[in-house]
């Protein structure tokens, strides 16, 4: 637990400083952020706020990591495997830096261009599958190699998991390697997306992170107590899978540097994530997901991303078949600024939801537990 709230608490000094850095020399390079002329009207006074702020959470996440493990080295040698960097960091990290990256292809784009338009939607779809097989390859075909104390093999885990999940694994549901890439490659370009749907106002997308992050670093916790590869753990009822304690870690570390992050982000922003974060977010939301063994799960913890997502595939269907549109404008949260709410209510507001969506999520998660053990 110490390692975990290292890195939470190194993530956060990390982002709440070094974004007013950013901040400035993103003013200096003109890394302004283009508005969409179709976008609302209110909007307009935004223009030229950085961008591209998702670098600094990235980078804090990365650096809390590594503080993280630096404190597992000074805790007694319960778990092996757990104090070396493994490959469900590899995973995790991966996902989040290189689908950051992709965004910040798409963000430099715009700020280069100076219009709203970036990388067109095939450069951004190819990025996102490309980022999703090649980490989706190395959670499926990289086995763990891990050992107890006196040096017997333990188990030998896989990041992903070759079955559907939901609470954890639905033997039920066997999909095999290949299908379990694509079902990875799928959940990557739903979450990336969702995300950047959202990403709209400001401080909206960061807060509902933090929810989200925070769940999946509880979830991964209550695993790594309630872990099959550890020798000391009779108890019967565990967990199958690999470096749960890495996954709260990264988890935590992330949630931890959208706080501090949310501190500049937040109404009036003085700095924006940019598809750099938006696209990193989604993509380490997805890989904890997948190393959780909890997918099905996803839809109810990102409730809100969901939820929005919805909203824009509602509104493109129903304006192609009939002409009509059923929001003012999508996604959802331009639709209630439209109709007079104000921004800060509305983000609040939403807030509420993506929090309903994680409550439940987790009541669903412990109460599978519970209903077992008694």
């Amino acid at each position: 637990m110490r390692a975990v709230i290292v890195a939470i608490g190194v993530a956060f000094i990390v982002s709440l400083f070094l974004t007013p850095i950013a901040i400035k020399v993103f003013t200096r390079l003109k890394a302004g952020q283009p508005i969409r002329a179709e976008g609302p009207a209110m909007h307009q006074g935004k223009k030229g706020t950085p961008t591209m702020g998702g670098v600094v959470f990235i980078l804090a996440t990365v650096i809390a990591y590594v503080a993280g493990h630096l404190a597992l080295t000074t805790l007694p040698d319960m778990q092996i495997a757990q104090v070396e960097p493994t490959i469900t960091a590899l995973v995790l990290l991966g996902l989040m830096v290189f689908s950051g990256a992709v965004g910040f292809i798409d963000d430099f784009l715009k700020v280069r261009k100076r219009h709203s338009g970036g990388l067109n939607k095939r450069g951004k779809l190819a990025g996102q599958i490309i980022v999703g097989a090649v980490f989706g390859v190395i959670a499926l075909y990289f086995p763990s190699t891990m050992y107890d104390r006196a040096g017997n093999r333990t188990n030998a885990e896989t990041v992903g998991s070759t079955t559907l999940s939901f609470i954890r694994d639905i033997p039920a549901l066997e999909i095999g390697k290949i299908g379990a890439v694509i079902v990875i490659i799928l959940v990557v370009m739903a979450a990336t997306n969702g995300v950047n749907l959202t990403d709209g106002l400001d401080g909206l997308a960061t807060g509902a992170s933090v929810m989200v992050l925070a769940a999946y670093s509880l979830i991964a916790f209550w695993q790594y107590r309630h872990w099959c590869a550890d020798p000391d753990y009779t108890t019967g009822y565990c967990y199958t899978v690999r470096d749960p304690l890495e996954i709260a870690l990264i988890a935590g570390a992330a949630a931890g540097a959208c706080v501090g992050f949310l501190w500049w982000n937040t109404s009036p922003a003085r700095i924006f994530m940019g598809d750099t974060g938006a696209l990193g977010l989604g993509g380490l939301i997805a890989g904890m997901a997948m190393s959780t063994r909890t997918i099905l799960l996803l839809p109810i913890i990102g409730a809100l991303f969901v939820i929005i997502t919805m909203s824009v595939v509602i509104q493109i269907i129903s304006f192609r078949t009939t002409g009509k549109r059923v929001f003012r404008m999508s996604p959802l949260q331009h639709h209630f600024e439209l109709a007079g709410w104000s921004e800060v209510n509305i983000v609040v507001r939403f807030w509420i939801i993506a929090g309903i969506g994680v409550a439940i999520a987790l009541g669903l998660f412990y109460s599978e537990f519970l209903a077992a053990v008694t």
